[in-house]
């Protein structure tokens, strides 16, 4: 059985999520880095990594590291990497760098190197001079961080937050990746009801619903690996109908996504119904003012607008002081919000039970946990 060291990349503040993803697939010897995770897997398990991570952004195969201090080094080393075994003598294979703190700072120079490295080994491998590129798409990535080189090739193509139901979104949305963070940090369980009350194009809803009916993100799209010439197409198929059989589609739910805004909410709705939830998830326009849940327990997770513009900055902390005077009503209900503004919890009127900084694209956030009071027995 050949292995594969794969790195399963992340944003920053996200490795510790996706390492407890892979530990709870079964994958074992996980090494969590800045901005990735590294395991070792077989070619199934690059199947298992793409079709179920839910925080990762995309899964690398690992085909060589090595220390490059000059471009005859990286030229010399990367030649030596056993790319017959991983591109075939049709596949379109372009190479993207990636330069931090190396010697070797020119990042087109890299690409170019590396390029015609691989090149000259394929020659070796194939009796042709010259690649034309029609067939499958193999992206090689050559990264340099502190003079140390790592070649991978992306298994993913997309990114892994492309699920496939968002065909239609917003001008600023939450990546699918980071919503279901956001999820995942606050511990909701389906059992539990769920209320998104900036819902914008209705990510947040629609991962929740996906977490509560553990249905993998990923069975709904397409991944590069799958047309590789040299990878199993039976074991692709196999972990799709593991993905099939470990769903729970009869596990209900209360989750309710609410916007004022009527655009956002026909959206949302449109996006639900893309996912196959059209008839579960509960999506209408509401101000947030007019949040009165039934239940008298709850979790309320949001990403209000941020105020990046002056102009905004009023309404955002008026909506702020709003939102908390709000969930000070309903004190069994947690609340979890992802903020820029370094005074929210100063707006929102209480300090927040817990606090996470994490990255919203290029934005630093702090995500505000506050913690419900447990019910009287």
């Amino acid at each position: 059985m050949t292995t594969y060291t794969l790195l399963a990349t992340t944003t920053m503040g996200l490795e510790s999520l996706a390492a407890k993803e892979l530990k709870k697939l079964g994958f074992t010897d996980l090494t969590i880095e800045n901005g990735r995770v590294r395991f070792e897997t077989d070619a199934l398990g690059i199947a298992r990594a793409n079709l179920w991570l839910r925080t990762a952004d995309r899964i690398k195969l690992l085909v060589g590291e090595f220390e490059a201090r000059s471009f005859e080094e990286l030229f010399e080393k990367t030649k030596a990497l056993p790319w017959q075994d991983f591109i075939s003598k049709d596949s379109e294979f372009p190479v993207l760098g990636r330069s931090v703190k190396s010697d070797l700072f020119s990042i087109s120079d890299c690409q170019a190197i590396a390029k015609k490295a691989i090149v000259e080994k394929l020659k070796q491998a194939y009796p042709i001079e010259w690649f034309e590129e029609t067939g499958p798409m193999t992206r090689v990535e050559v990264a340099l961080h502190k003079n140390t080189a790592q070649l991978t090739l992306d298994t993913s193509g997309e990114g892994l937050n492309r699920r496939g139901y968002r065909t239609r979104h917003n001008q600023a949305p939450l990546k699918e990746t980071l919503a279901a963070a956001l999820i995942q940090l606050a511990n909701w369980y389906p059992d539990i009801p769920f209320h998104d009350p900036f819902t914008g194009s209705g990510t947040l809803p629609i991962e929740a619903a996906m977490i509560a009916q553990n249905i993998a993100p990923g069975v709904n799209r397409d991944f590069a690996f799958t047309k590789w010439e040299w990878y199993d197409s039976g074991l692709y198929e196999r972990a799709l109908e593991e993905a099939e059989d470990l769903a729970n589609y009869d596990t209900k739910f209360e989750i309710i996504g609410s916007d004022i805004d009527h655009k956002m909410v026909e959206l949302a709705r449109y996006n639900a119904t893309e996912a196959g939830f059209f008839d579960q998830i509960y999506i209408k326009q509401m101000s947030l003012r007019d949040f009165s849940p039934k239940s008298e327990k709850g979790v309320l997770i949001g990403n209000p607008p941020y105020g990046e513009r002056m102009q905004d900055l009023p309404y955002v902390e008026n909506l702020y002081r709003e939102l908390g005077t709000i969930m000070s009503r309903h004190p069994h209900w947690s609340a979890y919000i992802l903020a820029t503004h370094e005074k929210f919890e100063e707006l929102y009127g209480k300090k927040a039970t817990k606090r996470r900084k994490l990255y919203n694209g290029s934005l630093k956030t702090q995500y505000y946990q506050y913690w419900g009071e447990r019910l009287p027995k």
